[in-house]
């Protein structure tokens, strides 16, 4: 890498792809290659990406991965998401891809693999050893959402008779092709995993020690089967860098490294995200943004949207319920909006702080009394405080009679108690249900909180003003 590009490195990215737009526009290829080849592979990548996005520029993007050194062609390539990698296959020959497929590691190669046209895919495994493909078809076989696809078959194995002298050696000799060498486990008989050594207590143990003497029996391994989000939380709770990975045999068939799972974390969370948002993807396409067609789009929020919609017509039906008590005191309308805003806004706070619980396992089902105790002592801190603060506004600024702030804040006080208790105990009863907080919680809170803080408002009007 260029010494210069650490001084700024976004800014000379910036620069560094500019030049390389102009050199592509120019046909200056191998100049556009030079430049690329002053940073890191993942840099690359990420320039890549940008060269990619404009389908004019693609048939000239793809004569500059074509001359980068083979290395760096299959290093950046298992650095570009799917669509473009998809993109570059299109545009390379088999020959090429082959080359790619071949050095890449083999969980890249799989992630690759399941990306491909079947009959690309076809072609390539024809290419490819019997005792591999066998190994492929495996792995393509596993479902997304397990361990077994996250997995690779790269580790290193020991066995248990062998002296520290010759796992080192052995080390020495299948290192390169390992996606870990920090961690190594030993199998028995049958491929049965019996125990994992470092290589730190390798380096510093005596040459004439047998594994079974200093390898750990007490590891922790996941199922070929377990779910994902199950061995990120594994991943997140024990600090891995790298997992063992067996089947109901409790055979060793693969190990998951920290890369893989953070990767897992990422999709993860974004679909949390969408989740809490009303954004409802069914297919749980990986795509983009921008990449998503509009009909997608739309299709994906309307469901709750449409629920909301629902709720708002019920809140609407409520407050014309109320049109005598509204004509005689035409005030209370201006403070709609702020009441249901603050119920909202703190239904929403406690089932955040709920559900960010439930996935890190500080909070349990059986807490529910708990939270909803906790949470009512919360909201009669914040009730008040905001209650008084509006007093205050009321009376003096807004110049209203003190039974007008009285009707306000008491009703923002139950509001925010009643918006708390929804909020916190939303969460847990979707979990109860075995259905996902994160897609039900807010569309939920939204609409029960804002239908409750009018009929609490107008219930309060009508007590304390007597009308």
């Amino acid at each position: 890498m260029d010494p210069t590009i650490l001084l700024d490195p976004e800014a000379a990215m910036e620069e560094s792809m500019e030049k390389i737009l102009e050199l592509l526009e120019e046909k200056k290829y191998f100049m556009a290659r030079d430049e690329l080849l002053k940073y890191n592979n993942a840099d690359i990548a990420e320039m890549f990406e940008e060269m990619l996005e404009e389908p004019e520029r693609l048939e000239r993007t793809i004569v500059v991965y074509r001359l980068l050194p083979k290395d760096v062609s299959v290093e950046v390539f298992a650095y570009l998401p799917s669509d473009d990698q998809l993109k570059i296959v299109n545009g390379i020959t088999d020959k090429e891809l082959s080359y790619i497929i071949d050095e890449l590691d083999f969980d890249d190669k799989i992630d690759i693999l399941e990306e491909l046209p079947a009959n690309l895919v076809d072609k390539i495994l024809e290419k490819t050893p019997k005792d591999e493909r066998r190994l492929i078809n495996t792995f393509l076989n596993y479902p997304d959402n397990c361990a077994g696809s996250l997995m690779t078959p790269d580790y290193i194995s020991l066995e248990k008779e062998w002296t520290v002298e010759r796992a080192m050696q052995h080390i020495k000799e299948v290192g390169m092709d390992a996606e870990t060498v920090y961690t190594c486990y030993v199998k028995d008989t049958g491929r049965k995993l019996i125990g994992i050594v470092s290589l730190s207590t390798l380096v510093v143990a005596d040459d004439n020690r047998r594994i079974m003497d200093i390898m750990h029996t007490d590891y922790v391994c996941v199922n070929v089967y377990d779910d994902r989000e199950d061995v990120s939380e594994d991943f997140k709770k024990y600090g891995f860098l790298a997992m063992p990975v067996v089947d109901k045999e409790h055979r060793l068939v693969g190990i998951i490294t920290v890369d893989d799972i953070l990767e897992v974390i990422e999709d993860e969370n974004t679909e949390d995200m969408e989740r809490m948002a009303g954004i409802i993807d069914l297919e749980q396409s990986d795509q983009e943004y921008l990449d998503k067609s509009v009909f997608k789009h739309a299709k994906n929020r309307l469901p709750w949207l449409l629920v909301m919609m629902v709720s708002a017509m019920i809140t609407g039906a409520i407050i014309n319920s109320f049109e005598n008590l509204l004509s005689s005191v035409i005030v209370l309308v201006s403070y709609i909006p702020l009441l249901m805003g603050t119920g909202g806004n703190t239904g929403a706070q406690a089932s955040t702080l709920i559900i960010r619980g439930l996935a890190l396992g500080e909070v349990e089902l059986e807490d529910a009394l708990k939270v909803l105790w906790k949470e009512a002592r919360i909201s009669l801190c914040v009730g008040l405080v905001l209650s008084a603060v509006n007093f205050l506004k009321i009376i003096f600024i807004d110049k209203e009679s003190w039974l007008i702030a009285l009707t306000v804040c008491l009703s923002m006080i139950f509001i925010i108690v009643f918006a708390k208790a929804i909020g916190g105990m939303v969460p847990l009863l979707a979990e109860k249900l075995g259905a996902d907080p994160a897609l039900m919680a807010n569309p939920i809170i939204a609409s029960s909180v804002d239908m409750l803080s009018v009929l609490i408002y107008f219930l309060m009007a009508s007590l304390i003003l007597g009308i």
